[in-house]
């Protein structure tokens, strides 16, 4: 390592619970895979494990029919001495819209009354105005605000850009950032770069998380920790590489006996893979996990498109029977992201910027149709992007609709009143309100089957030793 190497083990976030199953087998792990292996998991010396939120909330309501909320208290059960740590996307929580305050509040106090230690929040503008009350209320409620900064390339995205917005973090009262690499753009020597950049800015703790769409994931985590960087995000090697993130264990033995060495035992580290070996095997052999997602995909770097977001207009041209004009699309996607002010591709802003490509190519007229998400967007809802947008893209997608400047939220009445009304004939919990509105059939139709299991038990335990006739 070189002689500018910061003498202090690195921290290791571990993430088979949550990013690494949702990024390889769209989040379809249940809760009874992960349970058996959480005792040992707790004694590896983790910082945290990242477990909640992100796009579990709504794979457990809506494919798992699961109550994610149950899920997490099992595993705080289960957790004695590591913390927990979810996703939380600011004003959006778990959802694709804003959603007032006092929702944003109760969804906060409630995630860490049912055990979660670190709530990573970010914003897909890396608007800091939409983090505000999901922090306050993370730091009112005794939980560890950690701030992911959404990392995107352009010409805005400057050292002065990332050194400012660090310095604005600190002063909005976070506990850490995150530099969030979603789409696994960041290159070893930028990570150093960046790291660097915001160890001179801040003083607060630097978490990398990036995905190995790239190929570059592992290089730019050890470039990263030569650069100081406090914490990665890394999977067990089971369910690492490909569009998950870099491997634990690799990570572990290639920082051996240098100054970063994390201290975690490579022999206790090969018992939690060999227990998501022969799940990971079985995902591979029913389909759920596809060999697409376990490769290098070099469009990444061209087209600095994430994986999900490719995947998305696959899907999309290919069901309008135009596959053969990805290419044309790619090449279609900067273009729009530089009308629409230079947005990072992270959810929603990836399918937003994505979609209107597509449209676009298939119209064969740029924003001749621009979808409901594209002209909020435009519209300010979704907050304020770094660069100006085109004003003729404007002009042609909203026409001479008045645009928001203020924070989105302030234009949303309270909403919680309302929705225990709507939920009380179903609510068996607090919770549930929260899950009512973040996904309202979604927890509609989840409440049905509950029910329905919860009167299938009763009958199953029944007496019926006093009936004429036996059932």
């Amino acid at each position: 390592m070189s002689e500018n190497t910061i003498k202090k083990p690195l921290k290791i976030t571990e993430t088979v619970l949550r990013d690494a199953h949702q990024s390889l087998i769209a989040t379809r792990m249940p809760t009874s895979e992960m349970l058996p292996i959480i005792g040992k998991m707790d004694e590896i010396g983790y910082y945290a494990v990242e477990c909640w939120g992100g796009a579990t909330f709504d794979a457990c309501l809506r494919f798992l029919k699961e109550d994610p909320w149950d899920r997490l208290r099992k595993l705080r059960d289960g957790f004695k001495k590591t913390k927990l740590q979810m996703l939380l996307r600011g004003q959006n929580l778990l959802g694709y819209a804003n959603y007032p305050d006092d929702v944003v509040e109760y969804f906060v106090e409630k995630s860490i009354a049912n055990g979660i230690d670190i709530i990573r929040i970010f914003d897909c503008l890396n608007d800091l105005r939409n983090l505000e009350t999901a922090v306050r209320a993370t730091k009112r409620e005794g939980g560890h605000a950690q701030i992911a900064l959404a990392y995107t390339l352009g010409e805005a995205y400057t050292d002065e850009y990332w050194a400012d917005i660090a310095k604005r973090i600190e002063d909005l009262g976070a506990d850490s950032i995150c530099i969030k690499d979603m789409s696994g753009l960041l290159l070893p020597y930028a990570a150093e770069k960046l790291v660097r950049t915001l160890k001179a800015s801040t003083s607060l703790p630097i978490d990398l998380h990036t995905h190995y769409t790239s190929g570059c994931g592992s290089m730019a985590y050890l470039k990263a920790a030569e650069a100081g960087v406090d914490i990665i995000d890394c999977a067990i090697s089971p369910f690492a590489l490909g569009t998950s993130q870099p491997a634990t264990e690799v990570m572990v033995g290639a920082l051996q006996g240098t100054d970063r060495d994390t201290g975690l035992s490579q022999s206790a580290l090969k018992e939690i893979a060999d227990y998501f070996t022969p799940y990971r095997d079985q995902c591979l052999e029913n389909g759920l996990m596809s060999t697409k997602v376990l490769g290098v995909n070099i469009r990444t770097l061209l087209y600095q498109v994430p994986g999900g977001m490719l995947s998305n207009m696959v899907s999309q041209l290919s069901e309008q029977g135009a596959a053969d004009k990805l290419t044309e699309v790619l090449e279609e996607v900067p273009r729009v992201r530089k009308d629409l002010g230079e947005p990072p591709l992270v959810t929603p802003s990836s399918q937003i910027v994505g979609t209107q490509a597509v449209m676009n190519v298939l119209m064969g007229e740029r924003y001749k149709i621009a979808p409901i998400q594209t002209k909020d967007l435009v519209a300010g809802k979704y907050g304020q992007t770094l660069r100006p947008m085109n004003p003729d893209v404007v002009k042609k997608v909203i026409g001479d609709q008045e645009r928001i400047t203020c924070r989105p939220a302030d234009l949303i009445a309270p909403g919680l009143e309302k929705l225990e009304k709507e939920v009380a004939p179903w609510k068996q919990q607090d919770e549930d309100v929260l899950s009512y509105a973040l996904f309202p059939q979604v927890a509609l139709d989840f409440f049905k089957y509950r029910l329905a299991q919860q009167d299938r038990v009763d009958l199953t335990k029944a007496d019926y030793s006093d009936m004429a006739y036996p059932v």
